[in-house]
């Protein structure tokens, strides 16, 4: 493929940190880390791997609810933050975002946390902002029922409209610590939010100084209509998945649409497909490395993973070779766009529940093939205004590995990929402008 029609667009590249994978079994593989949710020496090196690429970003998922079905990353891991203050130290340009939710937390914590983790990494991090999608979470949390969808993301924008306050409590020249006059800060630089809402009341300020970004970089995940509205008003980036380009394109088109709506520039955010890929010398290459860890997963396995879309629903109840059942309106509260996406896939492809457990388990790369072939994938997509950029997640343990070594040269040298960092900051990385301060404009 001849290089990009657009010279002046920059592709950006992400990084999933996701223990062995996102497969059930993936940890079994002979080449796994077994105990990678758990292993700072791995996080660490799959960090510095994501650098040497010169990758935007990684990006650490997280969830607050589990049970015995769960997938074997999520029973026992890192907490984002935790993590990525770590990885803060161990890397020097790379951009650290994890995953906080607004349904379980309070603004007045987060803000100070994602601008401790700010300060700490010079200008790195960034909040993907959740409304946790698992019924289970409000057992953890002393409530007495998870919050519906719609409600959900009117605390999200609610919860981000005060977190974004805080972040401008303070300018950015407000600390001078003059040690001869004694004046460790200029008065009229401080601004108390005294914010009080439906959901919050918070007076502010924030215990912190003004971020090296101006504030974090907000990511939204998720595709749902509501996931859309909050990301055109409040998100730099949207973390999201599409199976095919024309429905990534819709998806792409009517973010970009509600984010005129909104008074805000096409450029003001940034839209990652999460892709998982596999890098091999030809096809039955990969085919091979596909099923050196989809073999591992049982049927069992299948349908535990299946069922935390819809709620922890135990589809063992049905047989498994006859056509996916009528679970009804069940989804609709946790993971609605994705479990939106299975049943109509299963509808249209006219699957039994065996065939979805499995592709849902071990899913094929979106973009498997040779070097050439994945670079040419992503840059059809990106060409084709399907996304901005990709969060890679590896179809095996050593896909990613193969994809910086393999695929990242390729985008260089098509000019469509940087070659080298060009700032110091994730802000500066993808190409957004700094925010102002509202107590300021």
């Amino acid at each position: 493929m001849s290089n990009s029609a657009n010279p002046q667009r920059q592709l950006r590249l992400g990084a999933i940190l996701h223990g062995a994978s996102g497969n059930m079994s993936a940890w079994r593989h002979p080449d796994a880390t077994a105990d990678a949710s758990i292993n700072l020496d791995f996080n660490i090196a799959a960090a510095k791997k994501a650098e040497q690429g010169k990758f935007d970003f990684v990006f650490v998922a997280d969830g607050l609810y589990i049970n015995e079905k769960s997938i074997p990353h999520f029973l026992n891991r890192f907490e984002p933050l935790t993590l990525l203050a770590a990885l803060s130290a161990a890397t020097d340009k790379i951009g650290l975002v994890g995953t906080l939710s607004t349904s379980y937390s309070d603004p007045f914590t987060v803000a100070r946390q994602f601008a401790s983790l700010d300060h700490l990494s010079k200008g790195r991090a960034g909040w993907n902002v959740v409304t946790s999608p698992l019924e289970g979470s409000a057992k953890n949390f002393s409530r007495d029922a998870h919050p519906e969808h719609s409600l959900r993301y009117r605390i999200a924008g609610e919860f981000l409209d005060v977190a974004k306050g805080l972040w401008d409590s303070w300018e950015n020249d407000a600390f001078v610590r003059d040690k001869t006059s004694g004046e460790f800060f200029r008065a009229g630089k401080l601004h108390t939010l005294n914010h009080q809402g439906e959901f919050f009341s918070v007076q502010g300020p924030l215990n912190i100084g003004r971020t090296p970004q101006g504030r974090p970089i907000l990511f939204q995940a998720g595709a749902s209509e509501d996931g859309k509205r909050l990301a055109a008003a409040h998100a730099d980036a949207i973390f999201t998945h599409h199976e095919t380009r024309e429905l990534a394109q819709a998806f792409y088109q009517d973010v970009k649409r509600q984010l005129a709506e909104q008074g805000r520039e096409p450029d003001d955010l940034r839209i990652f497909q999460g892709v998982s890929v596999i890098v091999g010398d030809d096809q039955e290459d990969v085919e091979r490395q596909y099923w050196e860890t989809a073999r591992l997963v049982s049927i069992e396995n299948a349908l535990n993973y299946l069922g935390r879309y819809f709620e922890h629903y135990d589809f063992s109840r049905h047989p498994l070779d006859e056509p996916f059942p009528d679970i009804g309106e069940l989804g609709q509260n946790s993971f609605r766009s994705t479990t939106d996406a299975i049943k109509r896939n299963a509808r249209e492809r006219n699957l039994t529940l065996r065939q979805v457990a499995l592709e849902a388990a071990s899913p094929r790369p979106v973009f498997g093939g040779t070097p050439e072939a994945v670079a040419d994938g992503l840059q059809s997509w990106f060409d084709g205004r399907a996304a901005d950029g990709f969060i890679i997640s590896g179809g095996t343990p050593n896909s990613f590995g193969h994809f910086v070594d393999r695929v990242v040269p390729l985008l260089q040298q098509r000019g469509l990929f940087r070659s080298d960092y060009h700032g110091e900051t994730l802000r500066e990385h993808l190409g957004l402008k700094q925010p102002l301060n509202r107590f300021t404009q």
